[in-house]
């Protein structure tokens, strides 16, 4: 269950996405999380419980470069 994630962070979720990516970025907090395909752009509301149990791991922190 992942809990310490913020505005910008790239998650790796445990299912991809129709396009093939498994990589997102938040760019919305609350009780929805919104989050941002890294491959072809789709954005997506979901809730914040249903995003902490399927989201990985952090990938890329906000601010930092890979």
């Amino acid at each position: 269950m992942l809990k310490d994630f913020s505005l910008g962070d790239v998650v790796e979720m445990k299912k991809k996405h129709p396009c093939g990516s498994y990589h997102w970025q938040i760019w919305r907090t609350g009780m929805d999380i919104g989050i941002q395909c890294k491959k072809c752009g789709r954005k997506v509301m979901i809730p914040r419980r249903k995003f902490e149990r399927h989201a990985k791991k952090i990938v890329e922190k906000a601010g930092e470069g890979s």
